[in-house]
């Protein structure tokens, strides 16, 4: 009996060492888990802050073209006045040599006009020289601007698919972090199943060690009961 009694204080106390290893590593899985999970939703707040940013870097993009498109028809709009003003100095100018060849034919009394119809003449030649490098400067204009354009269109582009690759990254992260929220969740419980399995185990190795100082001593008398009957019988 005190042999059983002994074995089954050592496989308490075993079985109770055994569960408390158990619940140390359960512990540390636990610790791990909640970690990632942490780390998971801190990934998935860092994504939307970063689409956030995207999202507003795409508006402006989308800006710029706009402002593009507006100066390209402000641009439109200035060569066609440069084109009339252009038109208007041709014109002129025909008038002015008609006027001096009239003039001529006056003899001295067209003098003084063909004077003026030259400085007119002049006039003309200026602003056309002007026109042709007003609408030279208001050309080079509209390339830069269609170049912008060009470029604020590829930005929208780019921006675009970057927002849709991070949405996507995003929607990644969130179910990570919700499946690590689900297995800690998971873990916890086992955590607390072993804990309170230990707590029972310790209590039952505890009760197995009373029981086998019990049984050592109820042991111990039952041999010196013995002895004395011996003792007594052959006296």
């Amino acid at each position: 009996m005190t042999s059983s009694m002994q074995n089954l204080a050592k496989k308490a106390n075993d079985q109770a060492a055994s569960l408390e290893e158990t619940a140390a590593a359960v512990e540390e899985i636990t610790s791990i888990t909640r970690s990632n999970a942490e780390n998971a939703s801190k990934m998935a707040n860092l994504g939307k802050t970063v689409r956030s940013s995207v999202t507003i870097g795409e508006d402006l993009a989308s800006k710029t073209a706009l402002s593009m498109d507006e100066i390209n028809e402000k641009v439109t709009a200035i060569n066609e006045a440069i084109n009339v003003i252009d038109q208007i100095a041709f014109q002129t100018n025909i008038l002015s040599l008609n006027a001096a060849v009239e003039a001529a034919t006056a003899g001295e009394a067209g003098k003084g006009f063909a004077v003026v119809a030259q400085e007119v003449r002049n006039l003309a030649s200026r602003s056309a020289d002007a026109a042709k490098e007003i609408k030279a400067l208001v050309e080079d204009a509209n390339q830069k601007a269609n170049d912008g354009k060009i470029i604020s269109d590829k930005m929208k582009e780019g921006y675009k698919e970057l927002n849709t690759h991070i949405s996507e990254t995003i929607h990644i992260i969130e179910d990570v972090s919700t499946a690590s929220k689900e297995q800690m969740s998971g873990i916890e419980q086992i955590n607390h199943a072993v804990t309170m399995l230990d707590r029972v185990t310790q209590e039952n190795a505890n009760e197995a060690n009373q029981v086998k100082k019990i049984a050592n001593e109820v042991a111990t008398i039952a041999q010196e009961l013995v002895n004395d009957a011996k003792s007594k019988k052959f006296n």
